[in-house]
């Protein structure tokens, strides 16, 4: 269960399942892309002060289970996980570009639902499940 905190003034326990897809659904998040693509996503997390608690990709697609604070917004947090994994993939696998046909790597659209203590093991699971198929 996401633990409770305090910040000056108020109590909360934030957490988010939020998913995106690679532009055209093109399914290039295997091996060494997925495992980068995870690497960066923990960098920016913890550059910009919120937790990846659960995250796994299928190919064309990637879940997260995001803890935050209530100052961070979701389009805020959604956009620099986006916008910095991207800038960084090309860079490191160029290769990428050529597949998508473009500079874009994500879709600009995702998906989010807050997280309960009710729901929070079965989405968790949902997260872990999605290479196995």
């Amino acid at each position: 269960m996401t633990e409770i905190r305090r910040g000056r003034g108020y109590v909360y326990a934030l957490e988010y399942h939020i998913v995106w897809c690679v532009k055209y659904r093109h399914q290039v998040l295997s091996d060494e892309v997925d495992a980068r693509l995870k690497e960066i996503l923990l960098q920016v997390a913890s550059d910009y002060s919120f937790t990846l608690s659960e995250m796994e990709t299928d190919q064309d697609h990637i879940h997260v289970l995001l803890e935050c604070t209530p100052q961070h917004s979701i389009p805020n947090m959604v956009k620099v996980l986006k916008g910095i994994s991207a800038r960084l993939l090309f860079k490191d696998f160029p290769q990428l570009k050529n597949k998508l046909g473009g500079d874009h790597l994500w879709n600009p659209s995702y998906f989010v639902a807050t997280v309960s203590e009710h729901t929070e093991e079965q989405i968790r699971k949902y997260i872990q499940d999605q290479k196995v198929k």
